[in-house]
């Protein structure tokens, strides 16, 4: 169901504006609409600017409550905007110290590592760095050599030169070390070594005692200082997890806050002789509008005006869908559709009556429908998942389905009674026509009431929008109602072989045929209906040929909706087939005790397979055939700016 709206303009004092919205608006759903663009006649407007002064601090709320463990998330503190306000300041003073005391020790920590790392491959050298910049005539250099050049110059280069090379440290692909050369000399070994692919290492003058143990010390002032980030980290969380429910309040009170101030973006301002005034545009339910207007009827500083006809009104009315709790799941496929129009019916209880129904006789299973009424309400229940609740409604139908049919996880005849229809096996005598199974001519005539039924509701959408066309003359008015009703009439009389045919088959004849003019006229009647002229725009002859295919493509489009139905009987048929197959291979078939392995993976396997296919089906059938008569989906989803308080 459709809820009915009402089309409010709210307007007060400039300054006033936080006070109505946090008193009057937080009470109740508002749909708001931009008043500039709504109130185009209305002269000197501007729109409402001013800086929201909530963000930043909501910001620093939403990143520390982020902070916090899931759980401690759920619950928050009521409190006051200067409570919030304090409390988010309190806790960034706070940890801003510790953040800095942390960078600070994060800063020392990575000091750390980087000397440790240069200075741990020469830890065997036996005497403290800072003791070789004494010497005056020699000079040395730390670095690593790739492993494979240093075996060439330790073989053929290290014994003519001058210069002592002192190994440290190797792994699989370097060495470690230090050379040593005269003073006089170092130019041309610092070239030798560059040859072998030397690569220098600079070790800074900030090394205590021998390599070994500046390393060591290194080592220790690194833990000490992750231990002091460990113990930063733990204070932020102690004092957070110690505050939880504050900063949860203050980021809910923010955030309402916020939201409540940036009402502002859609409002529009006007000026009088001594004061500015403030004017709000939206949409209300129309219970809501009336507990609104009761409850500001004594303030002297709010003035609402509510717009009785919606024909005033620039924007499209919203939608907001409002159906009981057993029918609401299935809002989901009527918006994957699209939203009814304001003035349009609501296809949701339709569609789940409808759904369910047709997915019973398709899946008429009562053992493998249990499952689904079970695992698709537990879901839901658990989950909250929309598809799981219809599935499970869907499920209750296929149960009342198997129960007709007699059949519980394919054993057909497993109930002490004879089943009303057997799927399969039951065929009906038409003239003309033959044997047919029964479940096919049931699909059909089912079909058949469906499409009447759903050009009636056709008619009832075109009656709330006031469409002359789609009353009248359209194939899903009055017109294709005759002409389809008429045509079923007939059928009907020819295969239940009544003997009154010959003497309504020219009052049928007629009926079609006037029907059908209609429906070839229909843009030329509904223009002389809505006494626009001329009746017939453009040229006369392409008119007429335009109309002509139209009309053919009615005619066959009734014919093929019609057969559309028919896969509603296939399924149910296919599907006795194939559990028929499961029991087979179980070797039911043989009179023997089934092997229950293959019962439960075969109907495992057709529960999972044939309802996803069979739940497509009439999604199908529900879209294509069904909506597509009497439904257009182009509505605008009602959004409630505010949060309800």
């Amino acid at each position: 169901m459709i809820v009915k709206m009402k089309f409010l303009s709210i307007t007060g004092p400039k300054a006033d504006i936080d006070r109505v919205v946090e008193r009057y608006l937080s009470k109740y759903e508002i749909h708001l609409e931009n008043a500039l663009a709504e109130l185009k006649t209305v002269q000197n407007l501007t729109p409402y600017i001013q800086i929201n002064p909530y963000k930043e601090k909501l910001k620093l709320a939403e990143d520390y409550t982020e902070l916090l463990p899931e759980q401690n998330r759920q619950t928050g503190k009521s409190m006051s905007l200067e409570q919030a306000v304090a409390c988010i300041q309190q806790t960034d003073r706070t940890l801003a110290k510790l953040k800095e005391e942390r960078t600070e020790l994060e800063a020392k920590r990575n000091k750390y590592r980087e000397l440790s790392a240069k200075i741990e491959p020469f830890q065997d050298i036996p005497c403290s760095l800072s003791s070789l910049l004494d010497f005056k005539f020699i000079r040395f250099r730390f670095g690593k050599i790739p492993k494979e050049y240093y075996t060439k110059f330790e073989n053929y280069i290290y014994e003519n030169s001058d210069t002592v090379f002192y190994r440290c440290h190797s792994d699989s692909q370097y060495v470690w070390g230090v050379y040593f050369s005269p003073k006089d000399q170092i130019s041309r070994i610092d070239a030798l070594y560059a040859s072998m692919h030397f690569e220098r290492i600079y070790l800074p003058d900030e090394y205590e005692g021998i390599p070994e143990e500046a390393y060591h010390k290194l080592i220790s002032d690194t833990a000490r200082t992750e231990e002091g980030i460990r113990s930063c980290d733990d204070r932020m969380a102690d004092y957070l997890n110690s505050h939880a429910s504050e900063l949860v309040g203050a980021k809910n009170r923010l955030s309402d806050m916020s939201e409540n101030f940036d009402v502002r973006k859609l409002a529009a301002c006007t000026k009088s002789k001594a004061e500015t005034f403030y004017i709000l545009c939206g949409w209300m339910s129309a219970r809501d509008a009336e507990a609104f207007q009761k409850e500001i009827s004594d303030d002297p500083n709010l003035y609402c005006f509510v717009e009785d006809n919606n024909n005033n009104i620039l924007s499209q009315t919203p939608t907001k869908l409002k159906n009981p709790r057993f029918f609401k799941p299935f809002e989901m496929f009527v918006k994957m559709y699209g939203l009814p129009g304001y003035n349009e019916f609501d296809p949701t209880i339709y569609l789940a009556i409808t759904y369910s129904f047709i997915f019973g006789i398709m899946f008429g299973d009562a053992g493998q429908g249990l499952c689904f009424v079970i695992g698709g309400f537990l879901i839901y229940h658990f989950k909250k998942v929309p598809l799981a609740a219809i599935m499970g409604t869907a499920g209750i139908f296929s149960v009342i389905w198997g129960l007709v049919y007699n059949s519980f996880f394919g054993f057909e005849g497993f109930f002490p009674y004879e089943p009303l229809i057997h799927a399969k096996d039951d065929m009906l005598t038409l003239p003309g026509l033959g044997s047919l199974n029964t479940v096919f001519v049931l699909a059909i005539a089912f079909g058949m009431f469906m499409i009447l039924f759903d050009i009636i509701l056709s008619i009832v959408n075109a009656v709330k929008q006031k469409d002359k066309e789609n009353i009248w003359f359209s194939q899903n008015a009055l017109a294709g109602l005759v002409f389809y009703g008429t045509i079923v009439a007939l059928v009907f009389l020819i295969m239940t072989g009544n003997g009154g045919l010959n003497t309504l088959l020219p009052i049928l004849i007629v009926l079609i045929a006037v029907s059908l003019i209609v429906i070839f006229l229909k843009e030329m009647l509904s223009r002389i209906a809505m006494k626009r002229r001329p009746a017939i725009e453009g040229g006369k002859g392409m008119y007429f040929v335009q109309a002509f295919f139209e009309t053919f493509e009615t005619v066959l489009s009734f014919l093929s909706n019609t057969l559309s139905y028919v896969r509603i009987g296939a399924y149910a048929v296919s599907h006795v087939a194939m559990m028929q197959v499961v029991m087979m291979l179980a070797g039911a078939e043989s009179g023997g005790a089934p092997n229950m392995v293959v019962v439960i993976l075969g109907n495992a396997f057709v529960a999972a397979m044939e309802g996803l296919m069979v739940a497509i089906q009439v999604l199908r059938l529900e879209y294509y055939e069904m909506f597509s008569r009497f439904y257009k989906g182009n509505g605008r989803e009602f959004k409630p700016f505010l949060k309800k308080n």
